[in-house]
C-alpha cells in the first residue's frame, strides 16, 4: 500500500494530533513503479519547511498563492547556495529542479516514453532519504515578540486581576470553542483551555506560535492549538472558485474569542477604525473578551512615539460607542492596578 496524493491539505489536527483524513490517497501498486506523489511531497512539505529552516518563517505564506505546493525550481532559487551541502536538499530539491528544468526544455515526441521502475529497496532509500531530510531540519526561533507576554505594564496584582477577570467571564460564557485572537506565546490560551473548552490560538509572529507550541505538554496539545494568522490579513478563501479552502470567517463563529491586548495594535498600529474592528469580531465569534488599551498605557504611548496621534476617537467611551454598534456589553470591568478595562461583548443578531 501507498500513498498516491501528499497533499498537505490531507493532515489535519485532532486534538493536537495530526492526522491523515484521506483515507482514499491509499492504493496498491507495482513494487516497481515510483512513487507518484514525490514531487507533491516535496512541493508541499520538503520545499516549505526548508525555506523556513534555512530563510524565514514568512516564506510559509507562500502557499496561499501556490496552494498546490511551492514550485520546487522556486524553493531551489531561493534556497541559500550552502543546501547544496546537504545531500537530501541537493538531491530531492536542488538537482529535482534541475530534472524539471531538462524536461521542460525536452522537444515532444510522439513516442509514449517506456515505463520507469524503481526497485523496492530503491523505494525505502527515497523514503528514509526524505524522512531524514525533514527530521534534519531545524529552526530557531527568535523574536522580541516571545518576550512581549512578560514585558507588559501590568504589575503583579494587575495580571492577577486581569487573569481572574478573564476567567469570570469565560465561565459565565461557558463556551465550547475559543480563538484567542492575539496569543502571542499563550498564556491566557492556557486559562482560556480550562474546563475541557478547545482553543484555537492566533499570532502573527512565527516565532511565538512555534514558542507556543513547544512549550505545550502533550495533554495541553490536545486542547489547544497554536496556529500563524496575521489578522489585518486573515486567510481568505482560496482554490478554484474560491470554494476549496474557507477563510477564517466562513470557518467560524466561535463560542467566544478572546481578544487581549490586541486592539490599541490594530487599530492604532494597522490604522482599521474602531467601528471595523468591531465589526470584524462580531463575524469572527457569538460573544467577545475585549481588553481596552487607552493611549495613556505604555504599550500604547510605544506605538504612538514614531508616528502622528490621528486617532481622536481612539477613547474609552470612543470604544464603548464603537463597540455598543456590533455588540451588547454584559461586563465591563477595571484591571486593578492598570489603567485598561475588560469587556464581556455579545454579538448583536445579524
Amino acid at each position: 500500500m501507498r500513498l498516491k496524493d501528499a497533499s498537505a491539505y490531507n493532515i489535519q489536527f485532532d486534538r493536537g494530533r495530526p492526522i491523515l483524513i484521506d483515507t482514499l490517497s491509499f492504493e496498491v501498486a507495482p513494487s516497481t513503479e515510483p512513487w507518484p506523489a514525490y514531487r507533491q511531497f516535496c512541493e508541499h512539505f520538503l520545499a516549505p519547511l526548508a525555506l523556513i529552516a534555512y530563510r524565514d518563517p514568512r516564506c510559509a505564506l507562500m502557499l496561499r498563492e501556490f496552494i498546490d505546493g511551492i514550485p520546487i525550481d522556486l524553493a531551489a532559487r531561493l534556497l541559500p547556495g550552502r543546501t547544496r551541502l546537504r545531500p537530501a536538499l541537493l538531491v530531492h530539491l536542488h538537482l529535482h529542479a534541475g530534472a524539471q528544468r531538462r524536461s521542460a526544455r525536452a522537444a515532444p515526441t510522439a513516442e509514449h516514453p517506456a515505463p520507469r521502475r524503481m526497485s523496492a529497496l530503491g523505494q525505502e532509500a527515497l523514503l528514509d532519504s526524505l524522512r531524514r531530510a525533514v527530521e534534519g531540519l531545524r529552526w530557531a526561533p527568535g523574536s522580541h515578540w516571545t518576550q512581549y507576554g512578560i514585558q507588559t505594564s501590568y504589575t503583579e496584582r494587575g495580571a492577577a486581576s486581569k487573569r481572574a477577570i478573564v476567567e469570570r467571564m469565560l465561565a459565565a460564557s461557558r463556551p465550547s470553542v475559543v480563538w484567542d485572537m492575539g496569543a502571542n506565546v499563550g498564556t491566557y490560551s492556557t486559562v482560556a483551555a480550562g474546563e475541557g473548552r478547545s482553543v484555537i490560538a492566533f499570532d502573527r509572529d512565527a516565532a511565538s506560535v512555534e514558542h507556543h507550541w513547544r512549550q505545550l505538554s502533550a495533554d495541553a496539545r490536545a486542547s489547544v492549538l497554536p496556529l500563524v494568522m496575521d489578522l489585518s490579513n486573515p486567510s481568505p478563501a482560496l482554490g478554484w472558485g474560491l470554494e476549496e479552502r474557507r477563510s477564517l470567517v466562513q470557518r467560524g463563529p466561535a463560542d467566544v474569542i478572546l481578544a487581549l491586548a490586541l486592539v490599541h495594535h490594530l487599530a492604532i498600529g494597522n490604522n482599521v477604525p474602531l467601528d471595523r474592528v468591531a465589526d470584524f469580531f462580531a463575524r469572527l465569534g457569538h460573544r467577545a473578551i475585549v481588553e481596552f488599551v487607552p493611549k495613556e498605557d505604555p504599550m500604547t504611548r510605544h506605538l504612538l512615539a514614531a508616528r502622528r496621534d490621528i486617532f481622536p476617537d481612539y477613547t474609552l467611551d470612543g470604544f464603548r460607542a464603537a463597540f455598543g454598534r456590533a455588540f451588547t456589553v454584559v461586563q465591563e470591568a477595571p484591571v486593578e492596578d492598570s489603567l485598561r478595562t475588560l469587556f464581556l461583548l455579545e454579538a448583536r443578531p445579524a
